[in-house]
């Protein structure tokens, strides 16, 4: 009940727990397109290719989002580069361009002396959302939605059938880039509440959950977003009161819904799994 009270007395709480509702239903939605296009490695990639762009938008006054989406959709592109052009596999080639520039960003970070922003990039600090920053990460998760929305037939037709995606007039290469458009934006969104290097179980974690237990694009992403809402509320509560890392926590309350909806699966009890169409 304290806790309740909490939000209602103190802005900076209510304010966290907002902004973790929305970026758990942003997270929801596109981690089960990144899910079900095999793209979860993808999805790591991304989160920690976006670090030296974050950096560079501390060094050059510009919006972060801007700084991460232009090093987001270059790494996309490396790492399409490097493995339609060469014999590198495509898992090595996100291994090698995700770590060049996650260190990238490392070491722009320790050039500008900012060790405290560099640990709350790397795991979140939800309980210290600015206000600009409340504003800024929620017109960016309301423009994925609304592109998501809009976009929604296209993605799902190549989502599950790139050969009739093709037929159909579809350019599936350019989905696939848009895709990477939005993950980008995802994890921009959700740095300041569980960080660069948690983004990426915010993502598929839920959606893997939901996938377990829904046959319908649009069910799976509710059913994900509304894990990833519970995760973020639990996972806030359980912060703020013991005091322990917010992003740390709500991933935790994550895997713990996976685990208990894992059991429950395998024990053939009310949850059924099916395909997701």
């Amino acid at each position: 009940m304290d806790f309740i009270q909490h939000l209602f007395d103190y802005q900076f709480l209510n304010r966290a727990l907002i902004m973790s509702m929305v970026v758990g239903i942003v997270c929801g939605t596109v981690g089960s397109i990144i899910v079900l296009r095999g793209l979860s490695l993808m999805g790591d990639a991304m989160s920690h290719a976006v670090l030296p762009g974050v950096a560079l938008s501390f060094v050059f006054q510009i919006p972060m989002f801007v700084g991460a989406l232009i090093t987001g959709m270059l790494a996309s592109g490396f790492i399409g580069l490097i493995s339609d052009k060469s014999k590198t596999k495509a898992d090595a080639a996100i291994g090698i361009s995700f770590t060049a520039f996650l260190a990238s960003g490392v070491i722009i970070i320790s050039l500008i002396h900012s060790a405290t922003d560099l640990y709350h990039i790397l795991f979140g600090n939800l309980l210290a959302v600015t206000h600009a920053t409340f504003w800024s990460t929620l017109i960016v998760s309301l423009v994925v939605l609304a592109l998501i929305i809009i976009f929604y037939r296209p993605l799902k037709i190549s989502t599950f059938d790139a050969t009739f995606s093709r037929m159909s007039g579809l350019n599936t290469t350019f989905i696939h880039y848009f895709v990477m458009l939005l993950l980008s934006l995802v994890t921009v969104a959700s740095i300041q509440t569980v960080g660069i290097i948690l983004v990426v179980a915010l993502l598929i974690t839920p959606a893997s959950t939901a996938f377990l237990i829904c046959k319908k694009l649009h069910t799976m992403m509710i059913v994900a977003s509304i894990i990833s809402i519970v995760s973020s509320i639990v996972g806030l509560y359980f912060s703020y009161i013991y005091n322990i890392p917010s992003g740390a926590t709500i991933v935790i309350c994550a895997f713990i819904i996976y685990l208990v909806v894992f059991a429950l699966h395998k024990l053939n009890l009310p949850i059924k799994k099916g395909s997701v169409s």
